[in-house]
């Protein structure tokens, strides 16, 4: 009985809204064919007009051609009652009664130089000793811009004469997209009062193609229709006398459309009672628990469902059975967690402790060697063993262990660095300056970036110079490059009067920049390498890998 009944409904609705549907259709149609014969004619005034605008020398040449051009449009076609062109200073220089008028103050030129666009409007002219026509004008162009504009006049009454009515009793008026009347059935001075009363033409225009019923300014209740018949520049408004409707109040049409609603009205109030007792409360009571779970809530052994069926009594029992089991799943999981957590941060600890041992031992090595070259090679290798301690020293205290922030990484380096002497000896003190925005990588990438600063750190040290009576600086410079892509630059200065193959020839054995591009190749990243008059560039480029959710260890 219920889909029976609403399926009435919704095919007596459906026949509704098409009927309604069909007639508006109706309405706009018989509107735009009352309107045919302006459409055409303002048509094929635009299509004149363009026609002649499209070849802008006509304007340029001599003043008797172009007249003579213009004055043969008027001779071709009778219904167009003059022709002209005026340029940007408002002076008609070319019109097809060879006449020369100044038309700087007229309000036609005024709204041409408003909006240069292809416009329909009705304004008296002083070349038609004051009349008003129907005037439709485009802008001409050229290759360097709007030379000014050009105009067919159609006579008023032409325009008005066109619209005619049809069958039924109807009022037509012809507008433009600024709600000015540019034609109606009778030129009289009530011509105004068929419009809608709470509607402007301007606002009509807005929305082109509509149907409404209203009260025009004479009080009546009429059917509007409005239609563009020109793009969206020249509309059509629609006066029609309303028909009369034949309502559904037929007692057939009645029951077909009311006695299913109300048996549906009925069926529910009975389904209300029955299934709310039997299935509604219910399944209110199993989601209150599931929103509970959601909060955080685990036991539900206690919970019961009063009276309920049997097959709900089974789901309420398979979900306290699952939340006893996820609860137990949790807790397992909780404490695997906490101890690989744990385990991991033992092994970073105990590596780290490892290396601070070695990086120890070889700095008694380094106390107890004569020589200046091994001093200098051991404390290179210790400050790489160091760069890989403070690694693992960040990875054991950092609440996250899979991203690590780049940012502090370096920032300990160098301050280790600074602390242990390698880039802060008496021979090769530098000024040194960071610039470090907070950016996260992955521990794989952290060990090549940070042993890839450390060299270049220290290399910078090695070739820093600057010019006599200036200190020497190092700038280390850490951005998040957008795009998942980060960028690390080390600059250092450089005394102009040395050359940098003296340089690489006295100090080193490039070790230090094949490590350099070894690190980078693991980094998969890009470098770049500029030696400047006054200062020694390295940018190095790389992607930032994702970090993988299934290796993510946080401190609970």
């Amino acid at each position: 009985m219920l889909p029976l009944g609403l399926i009435s409904i919704y095919q007596t609705s459906k026949v509704l809204e098409e009927s309604r549907a069909l007639s508006e259709i109706a309405l706009l149609d018989r509107t735009r064919r009352a309107a045919s014969e302006e459409r055409e004619l303002i048509q094929s005034a635009f299509g004149a007009v363009e026609a002649i605008s499209a070849a802008a020398r006509v304007f340029q040449g001599q003043l008797e051609g172009c007249d003579k051009v213009l004055e043969q449009l008027i001779e071709v076609d009778p219904r167009y009652t003059f022709a002209g062109f005026v340029d940007l200073d408002g002076q008609m220089t070319c019109s097809s009664t060879r006449e020369r008028i100044d038309m700087s103050a007229s309000p036609f030129f005024h709204n041409l130089v408003t909006l240069p666009e292809r416009r329909v409007d009705a304004h008296p002219l002083a070349a038609l000793d004051g009349r008003i026509a129907l005037n439709v004008s485009v802008p001409v162009t050229n290759d360097t811009g709007t030379m000014g504009y050009v105009w067919i006049s159609i006579p008023f009454k032409l325009a008005n004469a066109l619209l005619r009515e049809g069958e039924d009793a109807s009022d037509l008026i012809v507008f433009n997209n600024e709600g000015d009347i540019l034609a109606s059935e009778g030129f009289q001075d009530d011509r105004r009062a068929i419009l809608p009363q709470d509607r402007s033409l301007e606002e009509l225009s807005q929305d082109s193609r509509q149907t409404f019923r209203g009260i025009n300014r004479r009080g009546e209740v009429r059917d509007f229709a409005v239609v563009p018949i020109v793009d969206e520049t020249v509309f059509v408004l629609g006066s029609w006398e309303p028909r009369n409707q034949r309502s559904l109040t037929g007692r057939g049409e009645s029951a077909a459309l009311y006695f299913p609603l109300l048996m549906w009205i009925a069926a529910m109030a009975v389904a209300y009672f029955g299934v709310n007792r039997l299935v509604v409360r219910h399944v209110h009571r199993l989601r209150h628990w599931m929103r509970l779970y959601a909060g955080g809530k685990t036991d539900f052994d206690a919970e019961k469902l009063e009276n309920a069926p049997e097959e709900l009594e089974i789901v309420a029992e398979a979900f306290r059975s699952m939340t006893h089991k996820l609860a137990q799943q949790d807790r397992l999981l909780k404490e695997d967690l906490e101890e690989k957590t744990t385990l991991l941060r033992e092994v970073h600890h105990r590596v780290k402790n490892n290396l601070q041992l070695i990086s120890s031992i070889m700095n008694i090595q380094i106390r107890n060697t004569g020589s200046d070259e091994a001093k200098h090679l051991l404390r290179r290798v210790q400050d790489r063993v160091m760069a890989l301690s403070a690694i693992h020293r960040y990875l054991y205290l950092s609440r996250k262990l899979s991203m690590v922030r780049a940012d502090q990484l370096l920032d300990d380096i160098i301050k280790q660095l600074v602390v242990v002497g390698s880039i802060d000896e008496p021979e090769n003190r530098v000024r040194i300056s960071t610039d470090l925005s907070p950016v996260e990588i992955t521990p794989d990438q952290s060990v090549p970036l940070t042993l890839l600063a450390t060299e270049a750190a220290i290399n910078a040290v090695k070739y820093c110079s600057a010019a006599p009576g200036s200190d020497p600086w190092i700038n280390i410079v850490l951005r998040d490059l957008g795009e998942n892509r980060v960028g690390l630059s080390i600059v250092n200065s450089h005394d102009p009067e040395r050359s940098f193959e003296d340089q690489d020839d006295a100090k080193g054995s490039g070790l230090g920049s094949r490590l350099i591009d070894s690190f980078v190749s693991q980094l998969d990243g890009s470098m770049e390498v500029n030696r400047l008059p006054d200062r020694y560039e390295l940018h190095l480029a790389f992607t930032r890998l994702e970090e993988d959710a299934d290796e993510e260890f946080a401190v609970q």
